[in-house]
């Protein structure tokens, strides 16, 4: 269907405040529904798994290397300048420790420092060198995934019925899927394989510390319970805070969205101070979310810093003890000062990266309700409709926006291939709605509508749509040229075709005259172009499909009396030969009309052409009266 824009339908509901999505901490099965979209890219995930294990296990040696060589030189120089009884010493040792210190402190002094140094670097390095392929790869595989499933999001979006977006706030599609989405890509590239590799290396830090010295170890982790108390309470906390936010830059999307696109509405009620007081209160429970995050931040960060002190002195209290005792090394002292910081870092991350975890959970939750929902109108025809002639039956149509609150009642009527049908009468008395039929952007519940005898919805959608095209009152224009604008970005359309199309609706003068011509941008919603301009652009866009059945909205209400005199050129001249159906308030504009049908409150109260409806002195010549008398 080609149209000038998807109108609400007067009777639809309002749309419904965003709910506030409660997550859980990990849902498994809302993860593998994620995990199922790295599919294609299985290699790249378990190369950053792989990589994630190396780095976690690389950082564990070097305070192994550095407390080892701290003893080494310590023993050396105990042998050189303590040590005078040897009585507990036997032979193997003291050449062993004679070659050690002939290394430090002999000739060649320092080549086993060296050595060791080098060691270290190359390790540093390494580790240098698997932290930027795994951090590379693990984001590539996030954006890889995140990639896929907006392109899935957008596309069900293309399919939902018009009705979803009368309920659904246009803001709220945007934060699903721009926002929400990011968040998903935060699970892969600073979540669950973060996650991974800090959960590993705090394994291997406690094993390591229990092997080396269990005694300086149960004293290191003497804080910990303490810590991982107040993590559960800064997750638990954080968790909420996150929820809140992303609701509530649902909300500040929604109403930025629909408040822009009405500034003329607000600027000429003068609602300016009026609409500022509610953005406020908006932003307002936007920043308290984003505060309450902030300040957990803010008192779990030091609550780790302090039990990471307090930690150390344990160790430093009791560790010179056992020096002294002989009991432990120094090299032991100070690999665990390297150790402390080792673990205590990777608690306080695995904090901020489980609520980042939670947080690609809360956004991956509001997509795959996006992807779950079932408002797509059903596409289960196969007849094709680029043959067909054009002739349109409606048998005791009944049609409701709400279940049982009918706004058709019993439509019958028909138009004949070629002919044109126009519909009449005040607002709200469905003529819209017979459009919105037609077209099948909604559903009817009763009756039968045929296109050349056959089911409407024996069409396949796509094919149907192709040969009805509709121009409605209120124009929409993308961002784009003008030819674009008319194409939809459809390549078998050329612009041999274009020129063609507006030199039958009488709009190829004007459109050279623009700066561009055919490649002139128009701006948002054709900001450059006037009412009338814009009316005729739509004419064009529907006359180069070559549809079957033209439908028009009230197609000259919204244009001056010049304007409109082009208009009705156009409108004769793409409505010869092809199956019409008019809406219109002006009477002057179809009284060439083969079939006028006036409605009242969903109902068909007379049809005919326009001199045997005047003659009948009903409701159609009232509203003749009232137009011209």
């Amino acid at each position: 269907m080609s149209a000038g824009n998807a109108t609400a339908a007067q009777q639809a509901p309002a749309k419904q405040a965003e709910p506030t999505a409660q997550g859980k901490a990990f849902d498994l099965v809302l993860f593998n529904r994620v995990f199922a979209f790295t599919k294609p890219y299985r290699g790249i995930f378990w190369l950053a798994v792989v990589l994630t294990f190396v780095l976690s296990i690389v950082g564990v040696i070097r305070p192994i290397m550095l407390g080892w060589l701290v003893d080494v030189a310590a023993t050396a120089y105990d042998q050189l300048f303590v040590l005078t009884d040897q009585s507990n010493w036997n032979a193997h040792s003291i050449a062993w420790a004679a070659r050690v210190t002939k290394a430090l402190v002999g000739p060649g002094s320092g080549t086993l420092v060296l050595v060791i140094t080098l060691v270290v670097v190359v390790l540093l390095v390494l580790e240098a060198l698997v932290q930027y392929y795994q951090a590379y790869w693990t984001a590539w595989l996030g954006q890889a995934v995140t990639f896929d499933l907006r392109q899935k999001l957008y596309a069900k979006v293309l399919g939902f019925k018009l009705r979803y977006f009368d309920r659904t706030p246009i803001g709220t599609l945007v934060t699903r899927v721009i926002s929400d989405i990011e968040t998903i890509d935060d699970i892969f590239s600073q979540g669950l394989l973060m996650i991974m590799g800090d959960i590993l290396k705090l394994l291997v830090v406690v094993v390591v510390m229990f092997v080396y010295n269990w005694k300086l170890a149960l004293l290191s982790m003497v804080p910990i319970p303490l810590l991982l108390w107040s993590t559960n309470i800064f997750k638990n906390s954080i968790q909420k805070s996150f929820q809140d936010v992303r609701t509530q830059v649902a909300r500040l999307n929604a109403f930025v969205q629909e408040h822009i696109q009405g500034m003329s509405i607000v600027q000429l009620f003068g609602r300016e101070e009026q609409e500022q007081r509610k953005f406020q209160a908006i932003n307002r429970e936007h920043r308290k979310a984003h505060i309450r995050g902030v300040l957990a931040y803010s008192i779990f960060f030091p609550v780790v810093e302090v039990l990471s002190a307090i930690s150390l002195a344990f160790l430093v209290w009791w560790g010179v003890k056992d020096v002294l005792a002989g009991e432990a090394t120094l090299g032991d002292i100070f690999a665990y000062i390297l150790f402390i910081n080792m673990l205590f870092r990777p608690i306080r991350q695995l904090a901020d990266r489980f609520n980042v975890l939670q947080m690609g959970m809360v956004g991956s939750e509001r997509v795959f309700k996006v992807l779950d929902t079932e408002a797509s109108i059903p596409d289960t025809g196969h007849r094709s409709a680029r043959d067909v002639l054009g002739a349109v039956r409606f048998t005791q149509v009944w049609f409701a926006y709400e279940e049982e609150e009918f706004v058709l009642r019993d439509i019958s009527f028909e138009a004949q291939a070629g002919e044109m049908v126009a519909l009449v009468g005040a607002t709200g008395s469905g003529k819209s709605s017979i459009i919105n039929v037609l077209s099948r952007s909604y559903e009817f519940q009763r009756g039968e509508v045929t296109l050349d005898g056959h089911p409407i919805d024996s069409y396949a959608l796509a094919s149907l749509r192709k040969n009805i095209s509709v121009v409605l009152q209120d124009v929409f224009l993308f961002s784009d040229t003008v030819h674009n604008n008319i194409t939809l970005g459809d390549p078998t359309i050329s612009r041999d075709r274009v020129i063609d199309a507006a030199k039958a609706v009488g709009a190829h003068d004007f459109i050279q005259r623009l700066p561009q011509g055919y490649d002139t941008p128009v701006m948002e919603r054709g900001g450059i172009l006037s009412v009338g301009q814009r009316q005729l652009i739509a004419f064009i866009r529907a006359a180069v499909n070559e549809p079957k059945v033209l439908i028009l909205d009230e197609a000259t209400s919204s244009v001056d009396s010049t304007s409109e005199q082009l208009i009705q050129q156009a409108i004769e001249r793409i409505t010869t030969g092809r199956t019409s159906i008019v809406i219109a308030h002006r009477l002057s504009t179809i009284q060439d009309a083969d079939r006028i049908i006036v409605l009242d409150k969903g109902r068909i109260v007379e049809q005919g052409d326009h001199h045997s409806l005047l003659e009948q002195n009903g409701a159609y010549r009232k509203l003749y009266d009232l137009q011209f008398r």
